[in-house]
C-alpha cells in the first residue's frame, strides 16, 4: 500500500482534511488553558491538632506520635512529617507518587478516618486534630486592600463586600483573606481590685459562660400547633455586658463594670498581619474552578472590578502581589513569539538552502503540523504553557526532518528524469516505514519523562505529550501532505539537466574524499574518535550541576527571622524597619509584606512558611528581574547590619519544583541534646564556606520558659491543683476563653484577662491569685508554688517518619548549589555519629537524585524498545550495532557546549541530551536503509556507503541545521538555556557522528575492503 499514492488520487479529500485540520488546530489554540509554568500535584495534606498548655516534647509524645502510628498504617503513604511545638502538632503527611489529582481525594477520606480513629487514644484536653487537604490550592490572584485614613473594620467591610460580588464572577473557585484579624470581647480586671473585694475571677468566667450558652427550651401544643419555646437573656451589646449583675461570696452584688473594664477590640496578638508599601492592609487570594482558565477568569475579574469601581471607597487601593492572568498571558505571548521567530528561522534555513518552493512548501507543512497538533493536545487536557510550548520548539528540527527527507528524495527523482507523482509515490514507498521507526524512536527518547510518578515528572509530562503528537502528525503529514504538495508545485528541471548525477557537485566531491580517507584509515579514525570521547567525559566532570534554574520573575523573597519566641509586635516593628529599607533599593518597585506566617500560595512553588511570630517575609518586586542577583547580597548585608541577631535570607522565585534550603543534612536519633551539637557542627563546617548562606536548623532556638514548680503539700490543703494554677496564670496575662457572644453570623470569643498594667509585668507572678476552695478566698500563687524557675527549652521538635530529626539548611551565595555541595559534603560525613544517631541529604540533591532516579527507572525499558524498533526495522544485529554504538558519542559535542557556555547540566538538560539521542537514532536509520538500498542496487559496500553518505548529506545537514538554529530562541530563556546548549552542541557532533562516524562504523563492522576505499573517484 502506498500511502503517497492514495493521497494524490484523492486530492480533494486531502486538501479539504488539510483545510480542516488547520482551521480546528487554530479553533484548539484559541481555547486551551493558558498556564505560565505547568501545573502538578501537591500531595501534602496537614494534620492539625491543638494541645493547649503542653510542652513541645509533650505535644510530641503525647499527640504527635499517636498520630503518626496511625496515619503510617496506610500503604498509600511515602512518609510523615511532624512538627510538635507548645500547645500545637502538625503532620505533614506526603503520599507517594502514584496517586493523582483525581486519586488524591480518595487518601485524604482515609487519612481523615484513620486520623478519626485516633482521636480517642489523645489525651483530654488535644484536639480535635484538622485535616487540610487544600494546602496545595493555588491563588492565581492575589492583592492587598490597604486604605490610608480608613480603619482596619472599614477595610474589612469593604473586603467581605468584595469578597460577595466575586464569587459569582466565572472560574472563581474560592476566596480566602490573610492577615484579617479576629474580633475579640475583653473583660480586663483589676487584679488588686478583685482580690480586696474577695471575688475570684472564676465567678465572672462562670457567669459569662452561662449567658453565652444557646439553651432548648422545647416546644408545647396549643391547639391544633406545636409552638417552640424560646427564653431570651442572651447579651446583645457591650454595655449589656458591663450591666451584667456579678455576686460574690458573701452575697454583695456588683456591676461587671465596677470590677473590669469591658471592651470589644481585636484578638492580640494577630495570628499574621499583611503590609504592603508601608500600609497594613488585608490580602485577598482568590483561586480558579478546577479546570478553570486562569486567564479568563483574571479578564471576568478585571470586568468585574471595573464595574464596581463606584463602589470602592476614595482611598482605598488595591496593591498586586501576584495576577497570573497578566504574567500568563505575558509568558504566553513571549513563548508564542519565540515558537513564531523559530519557525520563521526554520523556513528561512528552508529558503535559503532547499530553494523558494521547495523551502515554502516544507514550512507550509511545518506550520500544519504545529497548528494541527493542537487539534490532539486540546482535549488530551495539555494547556499552553512555558514546557509545552517549549516542547514545540525543541520538536521543530525533528518536525522538519521527515518533510525534508520526502521533498529532497522527491527532488533527486525529478532529476534523474521521474514525473513528480512517480517520484513522490517512490520516496514514500521507499521511505515511510523507515521514517516512522525513526520517529517511533524519536519519542521513545522522551518517553521516559512522560511515564515518571514524581513530581517533576509531572511537571514535565506535556513535553513528552507535545513530542509525541506533534512527532507523529509530521509522519502523517509528511506521507500524505507533502507528497500531494511536491506534485501540485515542484517543477521538473530543465531539459538537459535530467538524468544528471546530483552528488557531483564540489562539495559532495570533498565530502566523498574525505569519508574515503577516514573509511581507508578506519583503525586510526575510530582512534581518534575514542580519545576525543574520553577527553570529553574527563571535560564533562567540568561540567557544572544543578537541578532546575531560578525563574526570569521580577520578584524575590527576603526572609526575616529573628530569635525564637520573640512578640509578634516586636516583630511587626523590625518588619516595618526592613520595609522601608528595602522600598529605598534602586530598582525595587514595591515589597508586599507578611508577619507571623507565609503568605497564601500564589505560585505553585511557592511554599508558605508555617505560623511563628518571629518570622517575617517580604515579596519584593523589581524593575527589572536582571538586577536580582544584585539586589539580594545588598539587602541581606544592609539588613543584617541594622539586626544582627535575625537570620536573613534572600530567595529568588525557582522554576520546577524544587523544596526551601538547596542544601539540607538531615541528622536523626534520640536525644534533642546530642542532635543539636551535632548540627551545630554541621553549621560550623557550612560556615567555614564563605559560598554558603542562609545557615540555619529547622528547631531553631531554645525558648526561655518559666517553670512554676507546684508546692504539692501546700496545694493540697488548699485543694488547689495544677490546671487550677494554670488557669490563674493564663488569666493574668494570655486570658481564658469565657463563652461566645453572637452579632449576627459572627462568633465572638469573650476573653477574660487582667488588665494591661498587670499583664506587663512577669515580675509579680507570686502575686497571682488563686481561688481556694477549701479557705473559701483568693490566695496568692506564692503559698502554692515553690518556686519560678527560669529555664530555656526546646520550643520546636520535627519529625520524620517517626524519627527525631534536625534539618541543617544552606544555600549558595554565589556559584551553583552542586559546587557547593560537593566541598561541603565529604567533610559533614566525615563527621563521627553516635550509635543510632543517622545522617542524609536532601534538598537539591534529593530532589535532583529523586527526579533522575524516576527516569532512571524507565530510561532502560525505553532504551531496549528502541534497540528492539532497531533491530526489527533491518532484521539484523551488527547494522543497530552501528547505530548504538555513535550514541555515547554524542556527550562529545554536549560537553563542549556546556562548557563553552558556562552553561550547568542540570534536569532541562538531560532531556535535551535525551532528545538528542533521538534525532541521532533517526537520521542513523534514514542512512543505514539508504545504504541498504544502494547494496541492493548491486553497488559494492564502500561504493554504497559514500554514495549513501552523499545523498543524506543535505537532508541531515539541513535538519540538524534546522534544529540548532530553531533553538536560538530557547538560549535567552532562563529555563530551556541548558537544554538548547545540549542540542545544539550536540548536534554539531552528531551532524559529524551521523555522516563521517558511522560510516567509519559500518565499514569496520562489516569489513568493507580497504583496497575499494583506496580506488578514485569511479567508487
Amino acid at each position: 500500500m502506498n500511502i503517497a499514492a492514495i493521497a494524490i488520487r484523492n486530492r480533494t479529500v486531502t486538501l479539504v482534511l488539510t483545510v480542516v485540520m488547520f482551521v480546528a488546530g487554530l479553533s484548539a489554540f484559541s481555547g486551551m488553558s493558558r498556564l505560565e509554568d505547568p501545573e502538578f500535584t501537591i500531595k501534602d495534606a496537614l494534620v492539625v491538632t491543638p494541645y493547649a498548655g503542653a510542652s513541645a516534647f509533650e505535644v510530641e509524645q503525647e499527640v504527635s506520635d499517636r498520630l503518626e502510628t496511625a496515619v503510617q498504617q496506610l500503604g498509600q503513604l511515602e512518609r510523615v512529617r511532624s512538627k510538635s511545638e507548645r500547645g500545637l502538632s502538625t503532620l505533614t503527611v506526603t503520599v507517594k507518587d502514584r496517586y493523582d489529582s483525581d486519586t488524591l481525594p480518595q487518601v485524604w477520606d482515609e487519612v481523615r478516618r484513620k486520623v478519626a480513629d485516633a482521636q480517642q487514644d489523645l489525651p483530654p484536653g488535644a484536639g480535635p486534630s484538622i485535616v487540610i487537604d487544600d494546602y496545595g490550592d493555588v491563588y492565581s490572584v492575589f492583592v492587598v486592600v490597604t486604605g490610608d485614613g480608613y480603619s482596619y473594620a472599614e477595610i474589612k467591610d469593604y473586603v467581605d463586600f468584595l469578597r460577595r460580588e466575586l464569587l459569582l464572577v466565572k472560574d472563581v473557585g474560592k476566596i480566602t483573606t490573610f492577615g484579617e484579624r479576629k474580633e475579640a470581647i475583653y473583660v480586663e480586671f483589676n487584679r488588686d481590685r478583685m482580690s480586696q473585694l474577695g471575688i475570684p475571677s472564676s465567678l465572672i468566667i462562670d457567669e459569662l459562660r452561662q449567658k453565652g450558652v444557646v439553651a432548648d427550651a422545647g416546644r408545647a401544643r396549643v391547639g391544633s400547633a406545636f409552638v417552640t419555646l424560646a427564653p431570651s437573656g442572651g447579651l446583645a451589646s457591650v454595655a449589656d455586658f458591663e450591666s451584667l449583675l456579678i455576686r460574690g461570696d458573701d452575697g454583695r452584688q456588683f456591676y461587671l463594670r465596677d470590677l473590669a473594664n469591658v471592651r470589644r477590640g481585636y484578638v492580640d496578638p494577630p495570628e499574621a498581619e499583611m503590609r504592603f508599601d508601608g500600609r497594613a492592609g488585608i490580602g485577598v487570594g482568590i483561586s480558579t474552578v478546577s479546570g478553570g482558565n486562569v486567564v479568563r477568569m483574571g479578564e471576568a475579574l478585571q470586568a468585574r472590578m471595573a464595574e464596581l469601581e463606584g463602589r470602592r471607597p476614595v482611598g482605598m487601593e488595591f496593591g498586586i502581589v501576584s495576577l497570573q492572568s497578566e504574567a500568563v498571558t505575558t509568558a504566553i505571548s513571549g513563548f508564542v513569539d519565540s515558537l513564531l521567530e523559530a519557525v520563521a528561522i526554520v523556513v528561512a534555513v528552508l529558503l535559503l538552502f532547499m530553494g523558494l518552493r521547495s523551502g515554502l512548501l516544507i514550512g507550509f507543512v511545518l506550520v500544519l503540523t504545529i497548528i494541527g497538533s493542537f487539534l490532539f493536545l486540546d482535549p488530551m487536557g495539555v494547556a499552553l504553557e512555558r514546557i509545552s510550548l517549549g516542547a514545540l520548539i525543541i520538536a521543530l528540527g525533528m518536525l522538519v526532518d521527515n518533510a525534508i527527507v520526502v521533498v529532497d528524495g522527491v527532488l533527486i527523482r525529478m532529476r534523474k528524469g521521474e514525473s513528480a507523482e512517480q517520484a513522490a509515490c517512490g520516496v514514500v514507498q521507499q521511505s515511510a516505514w523507515p521514517l516512522l521507526g525513526a520517529t517511533l524512536i524519536a519519542i521513545l527518547a522522551f518517553a521516559a519523562i512522560g511515564t515518571s510518578s514524581d513530581a517533576t515528572g509531572e511537571y514535565c509530562r506535556s513535553l513528552f505529550q507535545v513530542v509525541a503528537v506533534s512527532l507523529l502528525l509530521s509522519w502523517v503529514t509528511a506521507v500524505t501532505v507533502t507528497p500531494l504538495l511536491c506534485v501540485m508545485f515542484l517543477k521538473s528541471p530543465p531539459v538537459g539537466e535530467s538524468d544528471a548525477d546530483p552528488f557531483s557537485g564540489g562539495f559532495y566531491r570533498r565530502y566523498k574524499q574525505v569519508l574515503r580517507a577516514c573509511i581507508r584509515h578506519r583503525y586510526l579514525s575510530t582512534a581518534t574518535v575514542t580519545a576525543v570521547f574520553a577527553v570529553a567525559v574527563w571535560g564533562f566532570t567540568l561540567v557544572e550541576q544543578s537541578f532546575f534554574p531560578s525563574s526570569t520573575r521580577p520578584q524575590f523573597m527576603v526572609d526575616l527571622w529573628l530569635p525564637q519566641g520573640t512578640h509578634l509586635d516586636v516583630t511587626r516593628r523590625d518588619a516595618e524597619k526592613v520595609e522601608q529599607l528595602l522600598l529605598r533599593q534602586d530598582g525595587v518597585s514595591q515589597v508586599a509584606t507578611t508577619i507571623g506566617q507565609g503568605g497564601l500560595r500564589f505560585l505553585l512553588t511557592y511554599q508558605p512558611e508555617q505560623p511563628n511570630s518571629s518570622y517575617a517575609q517580604f515579596l519584593v518586586s523589581v524593575d527589572d528581574y536582571r538586577d536580582i542577583a544584585g539586589l539580594m547580597p545588598a539587602v541581606e548585608a544592609e539588613i543584617t547590619e541594622r539586626f544582627p541577631d535575625a537570620l536573613v535570607y534572600a530567595s529568588p522565585f525557582e522554576l520546577g519544583t524544587g523544596t526551601a534550603g538547596k542544601i539540607q543534612a538531615r541528622l536523626s536519633g534520640p536525644d534533642p541534646n546530642e542532635l543539636r551539637r551535632l548540627a551545630d557542627e554541621v553549621q560550623a563546617i557550612y560556615r567555614s564556606d564563605s559560598s554558603a548562606k542562609s545557615i540555619r536548623t529547622d528547631w531553631r532556638q531554645r525558648v526561655k520558659v518559666v517553670r512554676a514548680t507546684l508546692a504539692e503539700e501546700q496545694a493540697n490543703v488548699n485543694g488547689i491543683t495544677r490546671p487550677m494554677v494554670a488557669e490563674a496564670i493564663r488569666e493574668g496575662f494570655q486570658g481564658v476563653t469565657a463563652g461566645i457572644y453572637r452579632e449576627g453570623d459572627l462568633l465572638l470569643p469573650i476573653v477574660v484577662r487582667a488588665d494591661e498594667a498587670s499583664r506587663n509585668s512577669i515580675d509579680s507572678l507570686g502575686n497571682l491569685q488563686v481561688w481556694s476552695p477549701v479557705a473559701e478566698q483568693m490566695i496568692p500563687l506564692r503559698q502554692v508554688v515553690q518556686s519560678f524557675d527560669t529555664r530555656f527549652e526546646d520550643e520546636i521538635v520535627q519529625r520524620r517518619d517517626r524519627k527525631r530529626t534536625i534539618t541543617v539548611f544552606a544555600d549558595p551565595a554565589k556559584g551553583t548549589a552542586s559546587e557547593l555541595f560537593a566541598r561541603l559534603r565529604p567533610r559533614v560525613e566525615a563527621l563521627p555519629l553516635p550509635p543510632g544517631y543517622t545522617l542524609e541529604w536532601g534538598g537539591e540533591y534529593e530532589d535532583s537524585g529523586k527526579a533522575q532516579g524516576s527516569l532512571a527507572a524507565t530510561i532502560p525499558a525505553f532504551i531496549f524498545a528502541m534497540i528492539l524498533i532497531t533491530v526489527m526495522m533491518f532484521n539484523s544485529l551488527r547494522q543497530p550495532l552501528v547505530i548504538w554504538l555513535c550514541v555515547p558519542l554524542a556527550v562529545i559535542g554536549v560537553t563542549a557546549g556546556l562548557l563553552a557556555t558556562g552553561q550547568p547540566f542540570g534536569f532541562m538538560a538531560l532531556l535535551g541530551f535525551l532528545s538528542l539521542i533521538g534525532m541521532l537514532i533517526k537520521n542513523a536509520i534514514v542512512l543505514i536503509d539508504e545504504i541498504n538500498l544502494e547494496l541492493g542496487n548491486g553497488k559494492d559496500l564502500v561504493a554504497a556507503i559514500l554514495d549513501s553518505g552523499a545523498s543524506r548529506l543535505r537532508p541531515v545537514a539541513m535538519a540538524a541545521l534546522t534544529t540548532g538554529l530553531g533553538m536560538i530562541p530557547l538560549v535567552f530563556d532562563a529555563f530551556f538555556v541548558s537544554m538548547a546548549i545540549t542540542i545544539i552542541g550536540g548536534l554539531l557532533f552528531a551532524t559529524v557522528l551521523t555522516m563521517v562516524v558511522l560510516p567509519v562504523f559500518y565499514a569496520l563492522i562489516f569489513r568493507a575492503p580497504v583496497g575499494a576505499a583506496s580506488r578514485g573517484e569511479q567508487l
